[in-house]
C-alpha cells in the first residue's frame, strides 16, 4: 500500500504543475488572472487561441484596471460580444 500512496502523491505534484506550450495558452491564462476568474481559463485559452490574443489581453488590462466591477469576467465577455 505504501507504494501506491508515493504514487498518488506524486501524481497531485505533477497535476499543480503548469503545462503551457504555447503562446496563446499563456495569453488565456493571463487574462483568466486579471480577470481574477481562474475557473473560466480553458475558455480564455481558446479566445486567445482562436482570436486576435494580443487585443484580448489589452481589453482584459482595461477591464482589470476599472472599478466597481464585480465580475470581470462576465464585464470582460459582454464587452468583447459587443465589439
Amino acid at each position: 500500500m505504501r507504494l501506491g500512496n508515493h504514487y498518488l502523491k506524486e501524481l497531485r505534484k505533477r497535476s499543480k504543475a503548469s503545462h503551457v506550450y504555447r503562446k496563446y495558452q499563456l495569453i488565456g491564462l493571463e487574462i483568466a488572472e486579471l480577470l481574477k476568474d481562474e475557473t473560466h481559463k480553458a475558455l480564455y485559452i481558446k479566445l486567445a487561441k482562436e482570436g486576435n490574443a494580443d487585443a484580448l489581453l489589452r481589453l482584459a488590462k482595461e477591464v482589470a484596471e476599472r472599478k466597481g466591477i464585480k465580475k470581470k469576467g462576465a464585464y470582460f465577455m459582454k464587452v468583447l460580444h459587443s465589439r
